[in-house]
């Protein structure tokens, strides 16, 4: 039924059995890291609970609403219009969906308001929440869903995914290890394999380069600022793997982080860029 969807094989087919017996619960629960599939399997599911013999778009349903942040959170307000819609019975199918996206980025406020539909809904009403950070959830909320936590996907699924969508099967272990089993993640580092590889050779060449050498390695550093989060995860990927061979690495590691803390904090980038490859070459002469 979810055959195009790749990986968490037990989910799709807990989703499949309970559209064929008719045992669908009132409210699930989509746990897992961003990019894993979890939107793409609840869109599925709706499609199949309103339109069970046939293709229909759901976006469009009269029995299906959508609902997402607005801004940085889920407001109560918004809510509150689900309370009121979710009311009404079908116009066109059997049941009504309502997914909610990003559900971890309700307000406490709203959540609270959502435990009352949750405890007495329609019986036609089906709630999907979509998230990623369990902890952001009432522990009552989880309480009153099917909880469908979603596991990394395998690598050489991703690897079939990208060579089959994109062309691209030049991935290293690293690359690999940076996706964290998340075709979404995969996706949107696929450009980013020039700037790995060049993270690459400044790392492989620490014990031995001069510094100068060193800072025209680090350019990729300097240039991404956009992505420079991702960058210094893909060199603790690298350094960590050092790690196990020299000691010293893992003082590096240490020094990534403090460079991700002090960027958060707004410190002046190009001078934080420059701090964390003098300490780094230091530790090496």
């Amino acid at each position: 039924m979810f055959e195009q969807i790749r990986g968490n094989q037990p989910i799709k087919e807990i989703l499949s059995k309970s559209i064929e017996k008719g045992t669908i619960s009132h409210s699930y629960l989509f746990l897992g890291i961003q990019g894993i599939g979890k939107r793409m399997l609840a869109t599925e599911f709706a499609k199949k609970i309103l339109c069970p013999n046939k293709e229909q778009e759901h976006e469009n349903h009269p029995d299906f609403m959508y609902i997402e942040p607005d801004g940085n959170s889920i407001k109560i307000e918004q809510i509150r219009v689900l309370q009121r819609k979710i009311q009404e019975k079908p116009i066109l199918s059997e049941k009504k969906v309502y997914m909610i996206d990003e559900a971890d980025k309700m307000t406490i406020e709203a959540q609270n308001c959502l435990l009352k539909t949750l405890e007495e809904p329609p019986e036609f009403a089906t709630i999907l929440l979509i998230g990623t950070n369990e902890h952001a959830f009432l522990p009552t909320i989880k309480s009153r869903c099917m909880i469908l936590s979603f596991q990394p996907i395998e690598e050489v699924e991703i690897k079939k995914y990208m060579e089959q969508n994109y062309g691209m099967k030049d991935w290293t272990e690293n690359d690999l290890v940076m996706f964290q089993g998340s075709i979404g993640k995969a996706i949107t580092l696929k450009d980013k394999q020039t700037e790995f590889r060049e993270i690459q050779n400044m790392i492989e060449s620490l014990p031995q380069t001069d510094l100068i050498s060193m800072i025209e390695l680090a350019e990729p550093l300097y240039q991404a600022k956009e992505e420079i989060e991702e960058l210094l995860e893909y060199m603790n990927i690298l350094l960590l793997k050092q790690a196990k061979k020299n000691n010293v690495y893992t003082n590096c590691i240490k020094m990534v982080e403090n460079t991700k803390k002090r960027l958060k904090q707004n410190a002046n980038y190009d001078m934080s860029i420059d701090n964390l490859l003098f300490n780094m070459w230091e530790e090496f002469n």
